[in-house]
């Protein structure tokens, strides 16, 4: 078990809530559903940008592993990292179920991993992470020195302005009932500028933005050019 101190970039509120909902995280009707619907596009936005087959990943705040399983089929490498013992403790259950030997889940941080594993990593994915961590600008930095020269670096959050406050939290959380109340604060979401600028100031190379947008008519997500609630992404380590 982890030990918490004050120099790891974690809010302990936020982990319970991620611990209390940990038995549920691979029901696609559940609390999560949103991510089973999510995780397909997250994943072709991944191949659509680069090569997963025979490279070594790594997807911190992995969860229950949905994403670390995907890139895990399609051939890649991959450790999963996170600080919730109930939702990892649930990813390496499912691991045994689905029989994949190419992953490893660490429960462990970052700014951990990063002093021990630098510059190991040809993919690093940050999915739906940053706008729960006290210091997202430093979670950026972290990925940056996890990353090898030339690795592609991903990210996935919530734009912070009235539309992402009413669609992201009002209508998602109170209204809808996609995800459990409480589960984001508009405080904590994030611009794709600020994302941007801490990205650069942590000397990677921005590729990409793109929209991740929600239909409920249909009950699924698709990739939009419009930024104005959910996007990815997409940052290069220099070669």
């Amino acid at each position: 078990m982890v030990e918490m101190s004050e120099t790891l970039n974690v809010d302990p509120a936020e982990l319970k809530k991620f611990d209390e909902l940990a038995s549920r995280w691979w029901d696609p009707e559940g609390e999560f559903k949103p991510l089973h619907r999510m995780n397909p596009v997250r994943l072709a936005y991944l191949q659509d940008r680069t090569k997963l087959a025979g490279k070594r990943c790594l997807d911190i705040g992995c969860g229950g592993g949905l994403l670390t399983e995907g890139m895990a089929r399609a051939g890649a490498d991959v450790t999963g990292i996170d600080l919730a013992a109930g939702p990892l403790g649930v990813a390496r259950m499912h691991l045994k179920e689905s029989g994949l030997q190419s992953v490893r889940y660490i429960e462990t941080s970052a700014d951990t991993l990063a002093e021990s594993e630098p510059s190991s990593f040809d993919v690093v994915t940050c999915m739906e992470v940053l706008e729960h961590v006290p210091d997202p600008a430093r979670l950026v930095a972290d990925c940056r020195r996890l990353a090898r020269p030339g690795a592609q670096v991903f990210f996935s959050t919530i734009n912070r302005n009235p539309k992402a406050f009413l669609l992201a939290i009002v209508a998602a959380e109170y209204i809808l009932g996609l995800l459990p109340r409480g589960t984001h604060e508009y405080a904590r979401l994030i611009k794709p500028s600020e994302l941007n600028r801490w990205s650069l100031t942590a000397g990677l190379q921005f590729h990409n933005l793109t929209g991740l947008r929600f239909n409920p008519l249909n009950d699924s997500f698709s990739l939009t050019d419009n930024v104005d609630v959910n996007y990815l992404m997409h940052f290069a380590a220099p070669a």
